[in-house]
């Protein structure tokens, strides 16, 4: 089990990892004013962090079966990377719309 808890922990942080780098590309696109290319960075961000939310179901889904799933330090880190990446892209979509708004207003 431990080789297959290092394996998602990997494949989560990875993931989550090109989702986070994305987003800061679609964030400097924005504060260029190209709105349309951030957003669809956005989107890619969005589809590369849900690559790694299916790590994190195939770990749900082996513990509902009755695996037990040994805590370890990578898959904290792992989990750790998955919110924060989460919240990041949360946060880039609000900023977006808001160098969008203030440009908009500045014209």
């Amino acid at each position: 089990m431990d080789e297959k808890i290092f394996e998602i922990s990997f494949g989560i942080i990875g993931y989550a990892g090109d989702a986070k780098s994305i987003a800061h590309e679609a964030l400097d696109e924005a504060k260029k004013g190209n709105y349309e290319k951030a957003r669809s960075l956005l989107k890619k961000a969005s589809e590369t962090l849900n690559k790694a939310h299916k790590f994190q179901t195939e770990l749900i889904q082996l513990e509902a079966t009755g695996e037990k799933i040994e805590m370890r330090i990578v898959l904290v880190h792992s989990q750790d990377h998955l919110m924060t990446t989460m919240n990041f892209l949360q946060l880039a979509k609000e900023f977006i719309d808001m160098y969008e708004f203030i440009s908009k207003k500045l014209d």
